[in-house]
């Protein structure tokens, strides 16, 4: 297996463990799901849904649509363009094995990247 191969299956393996871990939740009304574009390398852990309302006020509800996760593979590296998680998702694929010098955290300011212990990006 090449490394974009076991790449793909890390993040896939990663991210599908989370949206499993979020549908077994009370909110039955906000779906969570994973989009995986292979072929270009796009990851993305979204919800979507609707959050009740005070059922004694005018207001019904709030929409939900969000992405807590989105990451790229481009250029051999994981590009971490989006991520809300408690931890970062950064610190998942280091303890899955993947070298911090193969992890950009995207977004960070391209100047600040330097600051931290991944990637500035080529």
């Amino acid at each position: 297996m090449d490394k974009l191969t076991d790449y793909s299956t890390i993040i896939k393996g990663i991210l599908t463990e989370y949206v499993q871990l979020c549908n077994r939740r009370q909110n039955q009304d906000v779906e969570t799901f994973l989009i995986v574009d292979e072929p270009n390398g796009h990851y993305i852990w979204m919800n979507l849904g609707w959050q009740k309302g005070d059922s004694a006020s005018a207001h019904a509800g709030l929409r939900i649509t969000g992405i807590t996760v989105y990451v790229r593979l481009l250029d051999g590296k994981f590009w971490i363009e989006e991520d809300w998680t408690e931890d970062g998702i950064a610190t998942d694929l280091v303890n899955a094995g993947v070298d911090k010098a193969d992890i950009v955290l995207a977004f960070h300011e391209p100047k600040m990247r330097q600051y931290t212990d991944f990637a500035t990006a080529s």
